[in-house]
Formats: C-alpha cells, structure tokens, sequence
C-alpha cells in the first residue's frame, strides 16, 4: 500500500524492523528459502536450524561496539545454540561510509562491507563489531545458525575437503574411484562428528 510504513524498533546502536511486521515476515521467508537452496551456504555452516534474520538499519553516527554473540537464542519457542553468525548485507555499498563489519580472528580484523545482497558467514565465537556510519543509511540482515556440526575447526575440515573432491570430481569424473575414496572419508567424518 502507498502509506505502509514498516515498524522500526530501536535497539542499541540503531534500528530493527519488528519481528511481526508484515514486511519483515516477508524478509524471513525469502531468506530462508534462499538459505535452503544454497549449496555454499549449506556446505560451509551445515546448518541443523537458524534463527530468524533480524533486519537491522545504522544510521549517520551509529554502531555496535565489540561483543561475542549469546550462546543460545531464542528460536519460536525453543533455544538455538549459535555457532555461526549471518551477516546479509542489504545496502549498495556505495550509499553508505562506515558500517564496516570488523571481525577478529587469530591472523587479524579484517573489515567487511559487501554489496548488496552478498552475505558473510562467521563464529559465533568471535568477536566483532559494526563501525560507526559516517554517511548514509547501512541495512542489513542478521542471523544465526546451529550447525549440525558443532565445532569450528570440524566444520573448516570438511569443507576444504568437500570443496577439493568438488572440483577434482569436475575434472575426473564422480566414479573415479579417487573420488569415491574421497566422498567416502567426507562422509566418515561428518557421520562421526554430526549431531542430530
């Protein structure tokens, strides 16, 4: 309708649209079905389940400062322990200074601002941060996932390993038997490391 305005609640360092608004409900539904049939996504968190995205605005002079996302958040009615954190960027980049998405890892703080429609994956673990936004509006979504697959280190193994029989079964054929062999051992893993 032409004077529909989403609800904005807001919350530390800026805005959520509220999560029965009719316009987020919408949100929700695309996300997830695109989450659903991304192989990448699928192949990189192994996701057992995952939040509702939370569709966040920062504007001119806001931020969140460094945290490390709760362990658990609420999901419906049960809880979802967070191993990895979603970051949909939802803003063209060019619109927007700051609003950088800062995460720390073990090599550095590498700073993040994708196009729109482009999404980062990470630990929950982490910490991080959005940078202050020096001009324009940065929208994104949030969410978080729990894996099937619970530990960070298990996770990275079996995708570099699903990512080189990928490829290897592009060039040689998904009957070579290198590639069963292959497939096999990723299957092995998971099976020993999943929980349902």
């Amino acid at each position: 309708p032409k004077n529909f305005r989403p609800v904005i609640i807001r919350v530390d360092g800026g805005a959520q649209l509220a999560p029965n608004d009719p316009v987020t409900q919408r949100g929700v539904a695309t996300i997830s079905a695109a989450l659903a049939r991304h192989s990448g996504f699928i192949a990189a968190a192994l996701p057992r389940r995952h939040t509702a995205p939370l569709f966040s605005r920062y504007s001119e002079g806001e931020a969140y400062g460094y945290h490390i996302d709760n362990a658990l958040r609420m999901n419906g009615n049960e809880r979802l322990r967070t191993d990895l954190a979603a970051t949909l960027f939802l803003s063209d980049p060019a619109s927007y200074d700051g609003g950088e998405l800062t995460i720390e890892t073990g090599l550095g703080s590498p700073s993040v601002k994708l196009p729109a429609g482009q999404m980062i994956l990470y630990p929950a673990t982490t910490r991080h941060r959005v940078a202050p936004v020096t001009r324009g509006q940065r929208y994104a979504a949030v969410l978080w996932i729990q894996s099937m697959v619970r530990d960070d280190g298990e996770r990275a193994l079996l995708l570099d390993l699903d990512r080189a029989t990928q490829t290897l079964s592009a060039n040689l054929g998904a009957n070579n038997p290198q590639i069963l062999s292959l497939t096999g051992t990723y299957h092995n893993l998971l099976r020993r490391w999943v929980e349902t």
